[in-house]
Parts: structure tokens; C-alpha cells; sequence
């Protein structure tokens, strides 16, 4: 059981919105903390094996869940009356769930997002999703969870360290507070913007490393693609306003490293299919899970086109995927570009 550190347990009334992997492991790390989890499962099956058998077969297997979580497929119920929510959803279907909230947020609740994604139309991080969704609630009061943290690594108790960001620091430091346990140490930060990108973009960067290792280019092309990959999150970062260093920190670099080697990276295990030779329309017809690099691509692709950023790996990653592009031709477009400073950011 997680040891309670920081504020004292009982004091939080908190929902949980999405029991994916990581919504599921987040969940139950407040659970095993001491704190009643209500927490909002959309399939019935995933919702039934919790109460039934304590564990989320689908997507969080061999994991025994706290009793204190409360499994249920009302969305009202989680959200109605509660001081916190955690809302861990996949980044194409938080604008529908945030707007089914909306009518039970009030502006005093903390809103924290542990989603990773850009809105393919708008092109907004999820917290940028939020506020336009959840209108009662100060942009004051928004959150975000990120860092380099496999949910399997998290609910099997193996040390991680993570990042809480809010643009008010006594949110993030409460945000610290409320997670915080001798296994999962979170830190706090103000750059929110930084944050939630280096968690978006750095996914799009892992599907390229696992192109790299399913072509069996080697580790060498592997360490470039990743500092290059760096390169243009930071880039993207300084055109969208975001503190540079945030990209040395856990949620720059360190969810980077993780995603882009990990074995547990669903993104890097879809780029490892493709770079075999796989069509990604059959990667994703296999995946129950979702790899939230493959849209996230679009959206960088896009986005970076309209504010002049130049994201040579990122715009390949997403000619490969829905363009059709040879992944060894985008590797050899990426290496005969016209030769730069290192330094450079354009």
C-alpha cells in the first residue's frame, strides 16, 4: 500500500475520468493512498471486472485494485460534489467529456489533466481543450500530470517521478500534495504549455524511434533521432511561449528517453510494426489501447506549418502515416538536408 505523504488523506473528494492504463493505475494509486475514488469507466466490462474481480483486465492486467476505488459508468456521479478531478481520457474524446461535465464543474473544483494530445482542428493542448469547455472553472484552477511514467511501472510501485504544472502555483503544489507517495514523486512547475507539449510531441518523436529500431538502423540513428527530436519539441516550445528548460526536465527529456526505448511505449511499438513494413490502418486494428501519436502527428504537422516551425522529423513521421512515405526514403530525406549549424533553430 502507498504510504500517505503530504496533505492529510480524507481532506480530497476526487473523480477520476477515464480507466484506461493510466487513468486505471492513477486511480488506484489515490485509492492505496487512503482517499474514496469514484472513478468513470465507459465500457461496461471494464466497469464489472473492477467490481467483480478488483483488476482491469483490458487495460491493466494482473494489477489487484484497492477496494477503496469505486468503479461506475456514470459520468455525473464522478463528477458531481467532488474537489478534484483527474481527467485521463484520450485526447480525441476530452472535448465531448469535458462538455458532458461542464453542466457539474464549479469554479472552485481543481481540474487536472494526465491526457497527452494536441486537438487535431484547433490545435490545442488539453488544458486549452478544458477552458473552453469547462467555462466556470479560472484557468487558475487548471492542472497537469506528466512526466516519464509507464502505468504498469507506476502500479506495480517501481519509483517514478513525475511533474505537476499549473499556472498558480498553490494548485500545483496541491496537485503535489494529493499524488505524492514514497514510490511517486512529483514535482512542481508553472510552465503548463511547456509541459503538456513535451508529453504530446514527444509521442510523435517515439513512433519515429520505433521505425528507426524496426528498420534495424541502430543505436547511434537512434540516439541522433531522439537529440533531434528534442530539438524541434523545443523549437515548437519557444514559437508556442513555453519556458525552454521546461524540455531538460521530466517532462521534456525524461518522457522522451522513456518513450522513445521503453518496451512498455505503445507508440514506439507501432513505428517499431510500421518500420517492418506493417500499414498502420492493420497496427491500429490490432490495438485496443490507444498509440496517441498517430494523431497528435497530424496536428504538429499542421500546426507547426501554421506558425513556421520547422519540424523536418515530425512533418516525415506524418507523410509516412498518411502519406504512404517509404520510411527509408524519409530516412534518407532527413539526412541529406542541407547541412546546419547544430545550434540552429530553424
Amino acid at each position: 500500500m502507498h504510504e500517505s505523504i503530504g496533505k492529510n488523506v480524507g481532506d480530497w473528494r476526487i473523480g477520476v475520468i477515464g480507466a484506461g492504463s493510466w487513468g486505471t493505475t492513477l486511480a488506484n494509486l489515490l485509492a492505496e493512498k487512503g482517499y474514496p475514488i469514484d472513478l468513470w469507466v465507459f465500457e461496461e466490462e471494464v466497469r464489472d471486472q473492477i467490481l467483480q474481480q478488483r483488476q482491469n483486465r483490458v487495460f491493466l492486467p494482473d494489477i489487484t485494485l484497492s477496494p477503496n476505488l469505486k468503479p461506475t459508468n456514470d459520468l455525473a456521479a464522478v463528477v458531481a460534489e467532488k474537489q478534484l478531478l483527474l481527467v485521463v481520457v484520450p485526447s480525441h474524446v476530452m472535448r465531448e467529456t469535458s462538455g458532458r461535465m461542464a453542466e457539474l464543474v464549479t469554479k472552485d473544483m481543481i481540474i487536472v489533466s494526465a491526457s497527452k494530445g494536441i486537438e487535431n482542428k484547433t490545435h490545442l493542448t488539453m488544458t486549452g481543450v478544458l477552458n473552453e469547455t469547462l467555462p466556470h472553472v479560472p484557468e487558475s484552477r487548471l492542472a497537469v500530470l506528466s512526466g516519464p511514467s509507464f502505468a504498469r511501472e507506476v502500479a506495480q510501485q517501481l519509483p517514478t517521478a513525475v511533474t505537476a504544472a499549473s499556472r498558480e502555483l498553490s494548485v500545483a503544489e496541491s496537485v503535489q500534495q494529493v499524488f505524492a507517495t514514497e514510490r511517486f514523486r512529483v514535482y512542481t512547475h508553472d510552465d503548463v504549455m511547456g509541459v503538456e507539449l513535451g508529453g504530446s510531441v514527444k509521442n510523435v518523436i517515439a513512433i519515429a524511434a520505433g521505425i528507426i529500431d524496426g528498420l534495424g538502423m541502430g543505436l547511434n540513428t537512434r540516439a541522433a533521432l531522439i537529440t533531434r527530436g528534442q530539438t524541434e519539441i523545443r523549437r515548437l516550445g519557444l514559437a508556442m511561449g513555453a519556458n525552454p528548460r521546461t524540455f531538460t526536465g521530466l517532462a521534456g527529456v525524461g518522457d522522451l528517453i522513456l518513450t522513445c526505448t521503453g518496451t512498455l511505449s505503445r507508440n514506439h511499438t507501432l513505428g517499431h510494426q510500421i518500420g517492418q513494413g506493417a500499414k498502420l490502418a492493420d497496427v491500429l486494428s490490432q490495438m485496443r489501447m490507444v498509440a496517441e501519436g498517430v494523431k497528435t502527428a497530424e496536428s504538429v504537422y499542421n500546426l507547426s506549418r501554421r506558425i513556421g516551425v520547422e519540424m523536418p522529423i515530425c512533418e516525415d513521421i506524418y507523410r509516412i502515416l498518411y502519406e504512404d512515405l517509404p520510411p527509408l526514403k524519409a530516412v534518407q530525406r532527413l539526412m541529406t538536408r542541407e547541412l546546419k549549424h547544430e545550434l540552429d533553430d530553424r
